[in-house]
């Protein structure tokens, strides 16, 4: 594994994003893993090191998050700064094409690019989201992302990730370890504080919210789909999977049982749902 980072920009600053890359990086194979909102990209460290050996895989972490820059101006934390970051990470790499594997947010963005002509997307992977979310969804995670908690120790920090992120799965004491060594840094009263800007929820709090729904972007996706579903998850209701099967792109649902919102892709069986995935869809 290695880290990096290059410079970005939003509508009123330049900024970096970081990113961790796994893998040979002369392969043509590329793999963009993207998190979800308040995650980073050492999320997919147990999946990117499965991986490695077939696919360069590039885990950047969306600004405000992680080992990316916090935004100088807070409304920029918007879809159209992310867009550009990655289509800036794109042209980086200096590839073609690249396969796009997104969950929640990170799902959103893989979209939102996927949709656009000339898109350099060739393959999508999305985890537990979709083209339509419910405000009940919205609002539940609006009730932890705007808070800036402080903790007195990682295992109270764990504590948080295990309530917060139930949704994830049984994951194993090892994978909630990895989690949390890579969800907090120790702040100056050597209290710890999560690694993400609390102000990555003005758009959730600045406005009620509503039914988020992204149809219209949705039927532009030409590329092939592979959908993840956690049985149990709130934001990707099961009529609105079964919908997208059938609705725009070619793609194939995969229910992941006894998980919810957002299956973790940590355990082993998780994996091989994307490998196989990967290696059957290599040719289309």
């Amino acid at each position: 594994m290695q880290t990096s980072s290059f410079l970005s920009i939003s509508a009123h600053a330049f900024h970096k994003v970081a990113y961790t890359e796994w893998g040979d990086p002369d392969n043509e194979r590329v793999l963009i893993c993207v998190h979800g909102l308040t995650r980073n990209g050492r999320d997919f460290d147990f999946l990117a090191k499965a991986l490695a050996e077939d696919y360069r895989v590039v885990c950047p972490d969306i600004v405000g998050r992680g080992h990316s820059e916090w935004l100088k101006v807070k409304e920029d934390y918007i879809y159209a700064t992310y867009d550009v970051d990655m289509a800036a990470l794109i042209a980086r790499l200096d590839v073609e094409h690249v396969d796009w594997l997104g969950t929640s947010m990170g799902g959103l963005i893989g979209m939102l690019l996927a949709a656009l002509p000339d898109t350099p997307i060739r393959r999508l992977i999305i985890n537990d989201i979709g083209p339509f979310i419910p405000k009940a969804a919205l609002e539940r995670i609006a009730q932890y992302v705007g808070t800036n908690p402080r903790f007195e120790s990682l295992a109270d920090v764990e504590a948080h990730l295990r309530d917060v992120h139930a949704g994830f799965g049984p994951l194993t004491d090892k994978q909630w370890g990895h989690l949390t060594r890579h969800s907090a840094h120790k702040t100056e009263d050597g209290r710890y504080a999560l690694m993400y800007d609390p102000a990555i929820a003005l758009h959730f709090t600045t406005a009620p919210l509503e039914d988020m729904d992204l149809w219209a972007v949705w039927d532009q996706i030409g590329c092939p789909v592979l959908l993840l579903r956690g049985t149990k998850s709130d934001v990707l209701p099961a009529e609105i999977a079964e919908e997208m099967r059938t609705r725009g792109p070619r793609t194939q649902l995969v229910e992941l049982p006894g998980v919810g919102h957002a299956p973790a892709l940590m355990a082993k069986d998780q994996i091989d749902v994307i490998r196989d995935w990967l290696l059957d869809t290599r040719e289309s």
